[in-house]
């Protein structure tokens, strides 16, 4: 593959033009096995490269599996970094996204679906998200100021509010006949409504409460999007409901 701009032969398709300095790659997917990542360009809405890592992981728990990861997602990290995309969408298994995740410094934007390339190709058309520059703590509204969970119900709205499609978080009153959970505080982002808004519940013990969240998304699907994400992050910061 040619640079678009200048027509120098690229290394690899997709990859960022040294001698012009142009991108070839607007938007890279990452589909993240354990064993195996393919790493797709595109650009314009169309497929312009596709590269697959492969890995064999050594026994679990173990030093050498830990090198092993840390060295996979090295070399898929690698191949994002010779694209310099806008964009970077991912789906796949977990432990190889956060090891990924770790070595870049690009959001991760996830994406579901038997086909996720088509899926972000689709939304490549979409108008993109408005994003919400604020501060979480200026987000946060309604007429119940109390929380559940002390300081980790605090940390859930945190990391809820600090989303960049999120508007407003509105906490709702609590209830405290649910079903008693043992692992403490734990949260959840719920279905998305066709307003793109969602609700995030948060319980504690048998305490529950119901936030809502009101999103920059206008639809269910988009909607969607950000409930996933929403739901990714609560993940990482340890405290999802599964």
């Amino acid at each position: 593959m040619d640079c678009r701009q200048c027509a120098t032969v690229l290394p690899r398709p997709g990859d960022y033009c040294l001698v012009c300095h142009t991108a070839n790659t607007e938007v890279v997917v990452l589909e993240l096995d354990r064993e195996r990542a393919t790493v797709t360009s595109i650009e314009d809405g169309d497929v312009v490269g596709r590269r697959t890592v492969t890995t064999t992981p050594e026994d679990e728990d173990g030093e050498k599996d830990v090198v092993e990861l840390r060295n996979f997602a090295g070399l898929v990290a690698d191949e994002v970094r010779r694209k310099r995309p806008e964009e970077v969408y991912v789906t796949g298994d977990r432990e190889v996204i956060d090891a990924v995740r770790g070595q870049l410094h690009y959001e991760f934007f996830r994406v579901e679906g038997d086909d996720p390339v088509q899926r972000v190709i689709e939304r490549q058309g979409e108008p993109a998200l408005d994003v919400v520059d604020a501060a979480p703590a200026d987000k946060l509204g309604g007429s119940h100021s109390t929380l559940i969970g002390g300081r980790a119900g605090q940390r859930v709205i945190q990391t809820v509010a600090s989303h960049p499609h999120v508007k407003k978080v509105i906490p709702g009153p609590i209830d405290a006949g649910g079903s008693s959970s043992p692992t403490g505080v734990r949260a959840k982002a719920t279905r998305a409504d066709a307003n793109g808004n969602v609700r995030v519940l948060i319980r504690d013990g048998s305490s529950v409460q119901e936030n809502r969240v009101v999103t920059t998304a206008g639809d269910r699907e988009l909607g969607e999007h950000v409930r996933a994400d929403l739901n990714e992050a609560l993940r990482e910061a340890g405290l999802q409901d599964e």
